[in-house]
């Protein structure tokens, strides 16, 4: 059994909407439902007002799709389902139809810790229009969630120049499942570990951690505390000394800290959890480095964010380790990334492709019709400088002008000297996976990899630079052709 599927002891076909299922009920009552089409998941602004977007939900997919079927309970739960008259909504012959149904659909997306931009498609699926149909929940609710906490944390350790920083927000995080997905979605936007030991024995997470107030406050002072702790794990001591007085609090990590240094063993470090972490930590490191203890790291925490870090920087703070929960776990200052999933083309009773396009009175929402691929160009220095999306259909060869979709004045001619690829991989086919997913460590280097790879006005926390992607230009005029024969139906 997968990670994630293996928390719930059952597959997951019922993780949808119910809208999904009346439309594949719909599309079976027509006989249509294995039609092929094709879906596209996209997002329309990066997250925190930010200058990119970290891809990562690939490895949850990858579980839900390999043990996607409809058990016998799924569609007695179906069968229980009323319709308005009180009619049951659904025929017996289509819960049989359910299932028996396997995943057969082809997936393309880009690898976990890929840096992706908005108004690109970062997945694709094709395949009978039924199946589509009822993989669009659960492949946004992957996609949203782990892509939005992946990118959080990349921003942290960006603030962090280099730091470890350690994820601990299980005990708020938004529920079991958040929290562990949570905590692998953080490491691989760059977190050195968890505190999460489901996390950790699920995915393989590197685990961290020390003891919390409690254990102080249990003894009658700081120096009892730290001492009782020693004794239990003289391999594991890093003490939180601010309970009562910090600077006392260190002095009394320092006492025990000679005493384990005595007998072979070492201070890792100490917690700074409250009060003026500038201040706090400049004091504490210079106690520690005229005590000797010029190897004991500092760690932070205390509802700390890229922003915070970010300052404590400026302020030359003397911390050497970042523990953040609450912001990263509950993605604070972003409630969604808002990811979609739109159909873009189906096949016509003869075979061929009809290209679909979702119009809008915001312009931010009218879709890109085809069977889209993004392709990243590089320059020679190394850089990533340019996304163009295109039709498999038409492909790009060598140089192409992308065009900026809301506003065809600006437009980019991107060399034939630049370098180039393609950003969606195949990951099934047929319902076939095709793709070895790669270490949770790979995935963790990729995302730092993608970053390095970018314009340092990108990554800026504050008014980033805005990374270009553009339609190509021949899809571009098709996406407006359609949208001129779309308004035209719609006046008639």
């Amino acid at each position: 059994m997968t990670p994630i599927t293996s928390l719930y002891r059952r597959p997951l076909a019922l993780l949808t909407d119910l809208y999904q299922v009346t439309m594949a009920y719909a599309y079976w009552k027509r006989g249509v439902h294995d039609r092929e089409a094709v879906f596209h998941l996209f997002f329309r602004q990066n997250p925190f007002q930010g200058g990119f977007t970290v891809a990562c939900r690939l490895r949850t997919i990858v579980d839900l799709l390999e043990t996607a079927r409809f058990t016998a309970e799924d569609t007695d739960y179906l069968a229980d389902l009323r319709g308005n008259d009180g009619a049951p909504l659904f025929e017996p012959e289509f819960l049989s139809y359910l299932r028996r149904l396997r995943f057969s659909c082809d997936l393309d997306a880009a690898p976990d810790g890929s840096v992706v931009f908005p108004h690109e498609p970062v997945l694709r699926i094709q395949g009978p229009i039924l199946q589509c149909q009822l993989l669009e929940t659960p492949l946004l609710n992957a996609a949203n969630f782990e892509s939005l906490i992946a990118t959080k944390a990349a921003r942290v350790c960006l603030a962090a120049e280099g730091d470890r920083v350690i994820e601990f927000g299980l005990r708020r995080a938004p529920g079991i499942d958040g929290g562990v997905t949570a905590s692998r979605a953080a490491y691989i936007g760059g977190c050195a570990g968890t505190s999460n030991l489901l996390a950790g024995c699920l995915f393989g997470v590197p685990t961290m951690g020390t003891h919390a107030h409690s254990w102080v406050m249990f003894f009658d002072d700081d120096f009892a505390a730290f001492d009782a702790y020693a004794d239990a794990l003289p391999n594991n001591c890093v003490f939180v000394v601010d309970t009562y007085n910090t600077q006392d609090g260190v002095r009394q990590a320092i006492e025990v800290g000679r005493r384990l240094r005595d007998e072979g063993h070492r201070l890792a470090g100490i917690r700074l959890d409250s009060g003026d972490i500038a201040f706090l930590s400049t004091r504490a490191r210079a106690a520690l480095d005229e005590a000797g203890f010029h190897d004991v790291i500092i760690v932070a925490s205390n509802d700390l964010d890229e922003h915070t870090i970010a300052s404590l920087k400026s302020q030359r703070a003397r911390v050497d380790v970042w523990g953040v929960g609450t912001r990263l776990v509950t993605c604070y200052g972003q409630g969604s990334l808002g990811g979609v999933l739109k159909l873009t083309a189906v096949r016509d009773e003869s075979g061929a492709w009809r290209e679909r396009l979702k119009l809008s009175e915001q312009a931010v929402k009218v879709s890109t019709p085809g069977i889209l691929q993004t392709r990243r160009f590089r320059s020679e220095e190394g850089l990533d400088v340019a996304d163009a999306v295109y039709d498999v259909r038409r492909p790009v060869r060598g140089a192409c002008t992308i065009v900026d979709p809301f506003d065809p004045t600006r437009q980019r001619r991107i060399n034939h000297w630049a370098t180039y690829r393609d950003v969606l991989i195949p990951v099934f086919r047929g319902g076939s996976r095709v793709y070895d997913l790669p270490a949770l460590a790979a995935s963790r280097e990729n995302t730092a990899s993608n970053l390095k790879r970018l314009h340092p006005g990108i990554l800026r926390l504050l008014n980033p630079h805005e990374f270009p992607v553009g339609l190509e230009a021949s899809l571009h005029e098709r996406r407006i052709e359609l949208m001129g024969q779309y308004r035209r139906k719609s006046q008639t």
